[in-house]
């Protein structure tokens, strides 16, 4: 278990995270989800002890690392380049770690055999990284991390240069090891699918801070700002209540008994295209792997995207549509949220 209390640090003149408090349960896989600059790489960097904090406090395992160097920790890390030694083969380079450990030469070849076998690269053994796709290049990486048996597995965007067949395939192998291995695992990702797909938990981080914190459900059903829920895609309006309903640029909506929302916000599939609905007009029509975006322009003057599943009903652009917002798929936000 890896356990960060009130960590902050970052650059003269420049804070990047401030009052971190999060814990990584052990043997579990964490994402930590955000946008570029928000303090992911440098979170992993306190964590491997290759960044020190100006305050707070890291336990792993129970036990203070504040002020281990980054060789004490236990922890293996794994980059977006795989930064392999391209004078030595794929045995070698996997076997580096554990002969600087000075570990037996015959349980040095035993776990190296095991490892690759483990990440399906056994035959590539005797190959140097050049002739390695990009794929392979990262299973060797992640097998030259794993096999000194860290107690915790550090991994930074490990698969951002991949193609998205690579991507998944190697998602896939990733949790299928960790699973088998049981190791701590934390892994940095801007990429929202990604996340839901590996994790165990989600660390959402907007701005330095932790946004959010919860199973992939919890973060992505239930967002607990109107921040967090435009960085995960839903669609977010500012509004006043008057009297029973909720007034916005895109309508007025029956609130909840008993709340007073200054925000609402719904997921673009949810909407749906009925008769009685919001007046609009196609702007544009993008396709994708599952079905259509719809790019609607409401009267009122408001955008909207709609996701449509399939593609049983023809659309063009200039079409007048009509859009309805389902109230029981809005999530309301009350002014002292933060």
């Amino acid at each position: 278990m890896i356990r960060l209390s009130d960590i902050c640090t970052g650059y003269p003149g420049k804070p990047v995270l401030r009052d971190i408090f999060i814990q990584f349960p052990a043997g579990q896989l964490t994402s930590l989800l955000g946008h570029s600059g928000c303090g992911k790489t440098t979170l992993l960097k306190v964590i491997a002890g290759l960044l020190t904090p100006t305050s707070g406090s890291l336990l792993i395992n129970g036990e203070p690392a504040d002020h281990l160097p980054a060789d004490k920790r236990e922890a293996a890390m794994v980059f977006q380049k795989p930064l392999l030694f391209p004078h030595m083969s794929v045995q070698e380079n996997v076997a580096f770690g554990l002969r600087v450990r000075r570990l037996n030469p015959d349980e040095t070849k035993q776990r190296v055999f095991e490892m690759l076998e483990l990440l399906q690269i056994g035959e590539l053994a005797s190959r140097r990284p050049s002739q390695l796709s990009g794929g392979q290049e990262q299973r060797v990486s992640l097998a030259r991390a794993l096999v000194t048996k860290p107690k915790v597995l550090l991994l930074d965007e490990p698969f951002s240069a991949l193609d998205e067949s690579l991507r998944e395939e190697m998602r896939t192998l990733l949790r299928k090891v960790q699973r088998e291995l049981r190791i701590t695992t934390v892994f940095v990702t801007h990429d929202q699918e990604e996340a839901a797909q590996l994790s165990d938990q989600i660390v959402l981080l907007l701005n330095g801070t932790v946004a959010q914190q919860g199973t992939p459900q919890e973060v992505f059903s239930r967002p607990r700002t109107s921040q967090v829920a435009a960085f995960l895609g839903w669609k977010v309006f500012e509004g006043r209540p008057v009297g029973a309903v909720f007034e916005t640029a895109a309508g007025t909506f029956v609130m909840p008994i008993g709340g007073r929302p200054t925000h609402m916000a719904f997921r673009p599939e949810k909407l749906q295209l009925k008769s009685d609905g919001q007046p609009g007009t196609i702007e544009e029509i993008v396709h994708w792997g599952r079905g259509r975006r719809l790019r609607v322009m409401l009267h009122a003057g408001v955008p909207l995207l709609v996701e449509l599943p399939g593609f049983t009903e023809d659309f063009k652009v200039g079409d007048p549509i009509c859009v309805e917002i389902p109230v029981e798929e809005i999530c309301w936000f009350a002014e002292n949220w933060c």
